[in-house]
């Protein structure tokens, strides 16, 4: 899985909102933000940062032959969670509708012990208790009494996968920000992201000392902006 060689330090400098208004003058689809995600056990610091990796969750009812579907790339007999890279963010992409979780205690305690550095969920999560025990961050959409037996079969790993219309692609940065929510960084444009955040974040900052100064806020964008 290909990853960025470029240094991420200094996106811990920023917010997930820094980066979104960066993302959204270079024109990525949706500003990169992956809505409505909850910070079911946060991470310790205020920003977390890193590289994606990808799980294609399908129902367990679609056809691994279904041609609008990658190929299934997990070995026979092998477990998905067990070939997750150390090191990543993993992004798990369940069929909406599903009341099943795809992520539980057990598997985060495995993810935990490879390394992972958190799961952003877009589906169901289960074991809340178990999960702030370990302390592995996790991110979801919402949670379930049920196992991924119900009807979810993670069907690839590390292929892009889209969630709420925003393509992410493994070695995508992820940035989540448990105050304000989680944004993926397409690998391509880190450098642009990089170099317009310092400009953005002191235009903002100097927006703001003029508002609280009583300046209005056409002017202070007119002038600062």
């Amino acid at each position: 899985m290909a990853t960025s060689s470029i240094s991420l330090e200094p996106l811990q400098n920023y917010t997930a909102c820094d980066v979104s208004d960066a993302l959204l003058k270079l024109k990525v689809p949706h500003a990169g933000f992956i809505p409505d995600l909850i910070a079911y056990v946060p991470p310790p610091s205020r920003l977390l940062v890193g590289p994606a990796s990808t799980a294609l969750f399908v129902s367990k009812d679609t056809s691994s032959a279904d041609p609008s579907l990658p190929a299934s790339n997990i070995p026979a007999g092998a477990h998905w969670v067990d070939l997750i890279p150390a090191g990543t963010i993993l992004l798990q992409s369940q069929p909406r509708g599903q009341r099943n979780a795809v992520l539980g205690g057990i598997m985060a305690a495995r993810l935990n012990h490879l390394d992972v550095r958190a799961v952003i969920t877009h589906g169901r999560i289960r074991d809340v208790r178990e999960l702030k025990d370990i302390g592995l961050p996790v991110f979801a959409l919402g949670t379930s009494t049920v196992g991924q037996g119900l009807s979810s079969k993670c069907q690839a790993l590390n292929v892009p996968i889209t969630i709420s219309d925003v393509t992410v692609s493994p070695g995508d940065i992820v940035v989540a920000d448990p105050e304000n929510g989680v944004v993926v960084i397409p690998r391509g444009r880190l450098a642009e992201v990089l170099d317009l955040l310092p400009k953005s974040a002191a235009a903002d900052e100097r927006v703001m000392e003029a508002v609280k100064g009583g300046m209005a806020v056409s002017e202070a964008f007119a002038t600062f902006r």
